[in-house]
């Protein structure tokens, strides 16, 4: 009720997410690799990789309405977007800023730790699942029943931590036939792994998925916001 008795609709809440970054670059990862793109990083994550390189995400940021979100990602002038984290699914305002980046003509990826259901995820972005190996330390919370749902525009990434890795992530492939579903990807976790020897290992045991670096840590190194 107002002042002076009459019924008057409350203001509409806005739809907010909690952003930790949102800056130009190259894609560094996956199928938009080289491509100018904006990356917009939300805070949070429920889980720790032992190689996380984005820790300082897990807590910091600003609060952002969507639309002063989207005029944001709009300035930037690009064609691509990536919605990285932490774990973007993890705010549930998530599902609409990627349905709205869609509308608005972008090219958009996701980029989840396969730790969440992708089911509601918009059909028009590019999932970017993880699939998390033994040596990440978080391999229990794979969520299987996201399999069903790739499809040939989505990927799956093993971020590989030692030659158990490889194997094991082989052995994985084979099980839940994922090299039918989607386009494969293997990383050697910076640092841990040589990419000279996952490129061997690759081509010894003719596995057929997709070798990548990470471009930005080639470009920049290991560098925030980069």
């Amino acid at each position: 009720m107002s002042d002076l008795g009459v019924k008057v609709d409350a203001p509409p809440k806005l739809e907010r997410l909690r952003i930790n970054e949102i800056f130009h670059s190259l894609q560094g990862e996956a199928d938009a690799v080289g491509f100018p793109t904006v990356f917009v990083r939300l805070t949070g994550c429920p889980l720790r990789c032992q190689y996380c390189d984005t820790e300082y995400a897990f807590h910091s940021g600003d609060w952002y309405d969507l639309e002063t979100l989207v005029e944001q990602v709009r300035s930037f002038g690009a064609k691509h977007v990536c919605v990285t984290g932490g774990e973007p699914l993890a705010q549930p305002n998530c599902l609409k800023l990627l349905a709205r980046l869609c509308d608005e003509g972008f090219n958009v990826s996701l980029e989840t730790s396969g730790a969440m259901n992708i089911a509601d995820v918009d059909s028009r972005v590019s999932r970017v699942v993880d699939v998390k190996t033994p040596g990440s330390r978080e391999a229990g919370r794979n969520l299987t029943a996201n399999f069903d749902l790739l499809t040939p525009r989505d990927q799956v990434k093993f971020v590989i931590c030692s030659r158990e890795d490889f194997d094991w992530s082989k052995a994985y492939l084979e099980e839940h036939g994922l090299q039918q579903r989607c386009q494969v990807l293997f990383s050697p976790s910076y640092t841990q792994v040589s990419p000279t020897a996952l490129a061997e290992w690759i081509l010894a045991d003719r596995l057929q998925v997709r070798f990548q670096l990470q471009l930005h840590k080639i470009l920049w190194g290991d560098v925030p916001g980069k």
